[in-house]
This record gives structure tokens, C-alpha cells and sequence, in this order.
């Protein structure tokens, strides 16, 4: 695709062109920045980086000292956990194997762990513009930024924070942790220079300046989009056409493979849950999700309640008649746009296909020998 070709696909996206307003397409793509942008207030530097890095790894972040960041988000499950959903304090081992201690009194976390890879870009528009300071975050946006999403898993009870603090005192807790280790001291001098206090807002800029150096924004997909017609196959570009086509990209739509929107789509419920998940405001409202790195973040949906990829796709096949597959969501509850799918199983095999274009192992998956606070690395995963 040459450079003039690729300038005109952006200004067909754009809300606003020419002085008169247009219809955005949502079936024209454009691939990730290559670029990622920080908020003003947290420049990403190489120090910010390595210091949240090392806090992502660290349970001393928790209440029990047993559970890290990447307890549930592992590079080697893509930044996200291989199981429906998550065992967070009072849990043993790793990803599908983990289980509760016992005696055990924690609930499971209600959702699936969402993939931390790319969350750089979270609200990117079909034109590619986003705000990393008003950036929605987890299934519900409950939060904007990955400065605010990063202390929220800590003062979740059945995240890390567990049951011998209150929600209201874990921050402070935690900050008089890092603080009495002198290797953090040194850490965060170096990645603050300019005001090396360390507390909560710190901790949670470095991790964030580390989180959004996770990304993943030179799939084949996006090698295509820059001009490569060889770097995806004839079968996977019959597969994108298709995907366009059936209605997958009416949600599906940016470089993200997201309208950062909220939908209900009736998903069947998780029977490990003992109360149904309701989503925003209760009214089972979820984020759409990125289709990004797929093949490293199964299962799928808020829920982890669909294992495969096919399963996805033949849910949607349901769900197009208008039927809810879920006892608490009426049929007229459904979105508007569930009736415009037109998948069938037919087309499920190129589908998928093109979805796999969209991985890209591309990223840090490197895990520290160690962490400063002398605890195991990763939390109670062995």
C-alpha cells in the first residue's frame, strides 16, 4: 500500500473532513502506532520502565505478600492468565493449575483477566487518535489511564489485598513496604529525579510506564496494512473480507479491533460465580474487548466462560437470531447490533484465520531473576 493510498483510508475515518461531517467506516483499517504515547504528567523513560517492571513482579504489593501483578497477567500466557477466572489471594500455582489454599474464605475474581499487551493504546479511535491520560480500562471503564487501573487489582480483596487490610489503608500499608528496601529507594531516585517520594501515585507511574511499553504493533496484519501485500495469506485476506462482512466489525473496529464501547451480548454465566456478574451499572454492560494476540489469551469473553476461538464465533451465530443466551438478560435486552451478524459456520475457518494475523510475540516476555523485596518472583505461582 503506498503512502498516498494508506494517507486516503485515514481521512475516509475521520468524523470530520473538509468542513462537513462524514460517515465514519468502520470496515477501513489502519494498523497500531508505531509510536506510543505517555501522559504529560508520566514521560516513559528506561528507568520508569525497569522500576515498574520489577514492582509488576513483586507480591510485596499485596496483602499477604503472595500475589503479584503477574500472578494473573504472565507473559508467558501473553500478558493475561490461561484460565476463565482468576484465583488471586490464597491461591497456589500457575494459570489453569491454580487453586485455593485451604481453608479458603476468598471469592474467585468475578472476571477474565484482560491481557495487559497493547493496553497502551486503550480508546484508540478508527483515526487512530487516543488519550492516554482518559484511556478506559478493565471490562467495565470503571477507571481511565493505566496510571489508575494499576492500584485498583491492589485494593480488590479477592485481587491482592485480601482480608487483614481495608481497602482504605492497603495503599499506605504497601507504600511503608516499599519504602523500608533500600534497592527501591535507589530504584525510584533514579526513575524520579525530580521528586523520588515514594507513594502511591509513584508506584503506580512506574507501572504503568511499563505496561505501556508492552505492545505488540507489528503483527503481519499490520505489515499488510503498511504495504506488505505478502505478509498475510490469500485465505487470511478472504478471512478479513469475510470478518468485515458479517458484522464482526461493527464492534470490532480502530486498530485495536475495539469500539471501546459497552454491549450486552447475553453471555452465558460463569457457574463458578455464586452471584451473576452484572456488568456496568447492572445492567451486564461489558467493554468490547481487543482481538489483538488472541491466540495467547484464551479463553475468552468477561468471563473466560468460551475456550476457543470457534466457540466465539459460534456464540455469535447464537446470539444472532436475538436470543439471549443468558436467564438474567431478556431477549430485549440484547444490543441493537446483534441481529446485523450474519456469521455462519461456513465462514468461521477463514475468520479465524485472519484473526491469527493479529498475533504478534513481539514483546518482553523476559521475568526477573528476582525482586527487590527478596519474595518469590511472580507471587505463589509454584
Amino acid at each position: 500500500m503506498k503512502k498516498s493510498v494508506f494517507c486516503l483510508i485515514i481521512s475516509t475515518t475521520i468524523l470530520i473532513a473538509c468542513g462537513r461531517k462524514e460517515k465514519i467506516d468502520t470496515n477501513v483499517y489502519i494498523p497500531l502506532p508505531e509510536t506510543v504515547k505517555a501522559p504529560e504528567n508520566n514521560p516513559t523513560t528506561k528507568e520508569k520502565v525497569e522500576l515498574g517492571k520489577l514492582l509488576f513482579f513483586d507480591p510485596i504489593l499485596s496483602g499477604d505478600k503472595d500475589v503479584a501483578c503477574a500472578t494473573c497477567h504472565h507473559p508467558t500466557n501473553g500478558y493475561a492468565e490461561f484460565r476463565d477466572i482468576s484465583i488471586g489471594v490464597n491461591g497456589v500455582g500457575f494459570g489453569s493449575s491454580r487453586t485455593f489454599k485451604t481453608p479458603n474464605s476468598i471469592p474467585f475474581v468475578k472476571r477474565n483477566a484482560h491481557t495487559i499487551l497493547n493496553t497502551a493504546y486503550n480508546g484508540i479511535t478508527i483515526a487512530g487518535t487516543y488519550n492516554p491520560e482518559n484511556a478506559p480500562m478493565f471490562w467495565d471503564s470503571r477507571v481511565n489511564s493505566l496510571e489508575q487501573q494499576a492500584l485498583e487489582p491492589i485494593k480488590a480483596l479477592e485481587e491482592m489485598r485480601g482480608t487483614n487490610y481495608t481497602k482504605n489503608e492497603i495503599l499506605n500499608i504497601v507504600v511503608s513496604r516499599v519504602k523500608e528496601i533500600s534497592a527501591y529507594q535507589e530504584l525510584f531516585k533514579k526513575a524520579f529525579p525530580e521528586n523520588s517520594n515514594i507513594d502511591s501515585l509513584s508506584i503506580a507511574k512506574a507501572i504503568a510506564a511499563f505496561e505501556r511499553s508492552l505492545v505488540t504493533n507489528n503483527s503481519r496484519f499490520d505489515k499488510f496494512l503498511r504495504g506488505d501485500e505478502t505478509a498475510i495469506s490469500l485465505s487470511e485476506k478472504e478471512g478479513f473480507e469475510l470478518f468485515k462482512k458479517v458484522g464482526c466489525a461493527n464492534c470490532h473496529s480502530g486498530p485495536m479491533f475495539s469500539d471501546y464501547k459497552m454491549h450486552v451480548l447475553g453471555v452465558e454465566e460463569n457457574d463458578k460465580l455464586d452471584i451473576a456478574d452484572g456488568g456496568l451499572n447492572n445492567e451486564f454492560l461489558f467493554r468490547t474487548p481487543t482481538l489483538r494476540n488472541l491466540g495467547a489469551t484464551a479463553p475468552y469473553m468477561h468471563n473466560g466462560s468460551l475456550s476457543s476461538l470457534l466457540k466465539v464465533l459460534e456464540f455469535y451465530e447464537d446470539i444472532s437470531s436475538g436470543r439471549s443466551k443468558n436467564k438474567n438478560v431478556p431477549d430485549k435486552a440484547l444490543d441493537s447490533l446483534v441481529k446485523k451478524i450474519t456469521i455462519k459456520v461456513k465462514d468461521m475457518s477463514l475468520i479465524n484465520s485472519f484473526l491469527n494475523t493479529l498475533n504478534d510475540s513481539n514483546f518482553d516476555a523476559t521475568i526477573p531473576d528476582n525482586v527487590p523485596s527478596g519474595l518469590s518472583v511472580g507471587g505463589n505461582i509454584n
